[in-house]
């Protein structure tokens, strides 16, 4: 069996002007996921070469979404031709525009149904990805006891956000505040820009889509 590939007909053509109004094009995010996947893939080898578990099942699954983030926002730089470059280390946004030392692109990353977060809220232009954990070649079967060890994207959106779209969390217990997008905002602001159908963790049919397909 082949690994996962992304594919162009993943990607929402009636929602591509919300895409390039944040200067990437389908194929440059195209790009940069197949990118990501090439990635830890080739980690995943290493890993096991040395016997060792493959990454999913080394670090902490907040810490794979981390890494995951920075290899598609390192894919999107490497695939732009100059237009967005990656910002330093924590610090907004992730992506940075050529001419611009302030102005860019946000990447969160989130996996299953999980809302992406952040630690503050912050107005500007987001890419939010969501994946699931499948079979090497990208096979999926629904709920938590099933997860493979392999990153599969499900879903891509992108949108302007204002602060009031956040939820803020500064409940006891938790690591100092956390703003997460608000379900609403993820669901009907975010543009669906790439949408795999055989990875998505909700119910989903053409007659009846999940709640986020827009």
């Amino acid at each position: 069996m082949g690994k996962r590939v992304a594919e162009e007909r993943y990607i929402q053509h009636h929602n591509i002007a919300e895409l390039k109004q944040a200067r990437i094009t389908p194929s440059n995010l195209l790009q940069a996921i197949q990118h990501c996947y090439d990635t830890l893939d080739l980690i995943d080898e290493q890993l096991l070469i040395n016997q060792t578990p493959v990454l999913s099942s080394t670090v902490e699954l907040a810490n794979l979404s981390s890494i995951v983030g920075n290899l598609l926002a390192a894919g999107i730089e490497k695939y732009s031709l100059g237009e967005l470059r990656k910002n330093k280390p924590h610090t907004y946004p992730d992506l940075l525009y050529k001419e611009s030392q302030e102005t860019g692109v946000e990447i969160k990353v989130a996996l299953e149904k999980n809302k992406p977060k952040g630690h503050l809220p912050k107005e500007g232009l987001y890419l939010t990805f969501r994946y699931v954990l499948t079979e090497y070649d990208g096979t999926y079967t629904k709920g938590q006891n099933n997860r493979g060890n392999t990153v599969t994207l499900w879903e891509v959106k992108v949108g302007y956000l204002n602060i009031e779209d956040f939820d803020i969390s500064d409940t006891a217990g938790d690591s100092g505040k956390t703003a997460t997008i608000k379900t609403d905002v993820l669901n009907k602001k975010l543009k669906l820009i790439y949408f795999n159908p055989g990875a998505v963790p909700y119910l989903h049919y053409e007659h009846k889509p999940y709640v986020g397909y827009n």
